[in-house]
C-alpha cells in the first residue's frame, strides 16, 4: 500500500468519463468531488481553474494531474477519469490529454499535497504502469494498480 491507498475508492474512478473539452473535464469532475464531498462544485471548478491559470498540470504522455487546495477540506480526496475522446490540454509534449487524475487537498497542506503528487507523477510516469491505466477496463484493477503500485516495481 502507498500514500494513494486511501484516496481511491472504486467510485472514485471512472473509465468511460466524457468531455469535449478542459472545462468540461473540469466540471464533471467538480460535479463528482461535490456530492463527495458535499462541497458546491464551483468551489471545486474555482480551484481548479486557479491552479490551471498558473500552468498547465498536463505532464505529457496522455495524462494530465489537476490539483487544488480547498478551503475547509479535511482530508485530501482524488479521482481518475479516463476520457473516451483525448481532449487538449497543453501538456509539454502537445499531445492530448485521456487520464486525469484529479486531487484536492486541504488548504494548508502543503507538505502532504507535494508528497502526494510526487507519487502521483512517480506513478503516471512509470510507462509500464501508464500503459496498464491507459488499457484497464475494470475500476476495481485500477485502484488496485494504483493503491498497490509501490509494491508492483
Amino acid at each position: 500500500m502507498n500514500v494513494l491507498s486511501r484516496l481511491f475508492t472504486s467510485d472514485s474512478i471512472n473509465l468511460n468519463a466524457q468531455a469535449s473539452n478542459k472545462a468540461q473535464a473540469f466540471e464533471n469532475a467538480g460535479q463528482y468531488f461535490a456530492t463527495k464531498l458535499q462541497i458546491p462544485s464551483e468551489t471545486v471548478l474555482s480551484f481548479l481553474n486557479a491552479r490551471e491559470a498558473l500552468g498547465s498540470t498536463g505532464l505529457g504522455f496522455g495524462v494530465a494531474i489537476p490539483h487544488g487546495r480547498i478551503k475547509g477540506l479535511q482530508e485530501p480526496c482524488a479521482a481518475l477519469f479516463k476520457l473516451q475522446t483525448p481532449i487538449e490540454f497543453g501538456a509539454p509534449d502537445g499531445k492530448p490529454v485521456s487520464l486525469l487524475l484529479f486531487l484536492l487537498v486541504p488548504e494548508k497542506a502543503t507538505q502532504e499535497h507535494l508528497e502526494i503528487l510526487a507519487v502521483i507523477a512517480q506513478l503516471l510516469t512509470n510507462p509500464q504502469t501508464l500503459d496498464q491505466l491507459q488499457n484497464e477496463t475494470d475500476p476495481e484493477k485500477v485502484r488496485h494498480l494504483i493503491c498497490h503500485w509501490e509494491a508492483l516495481q
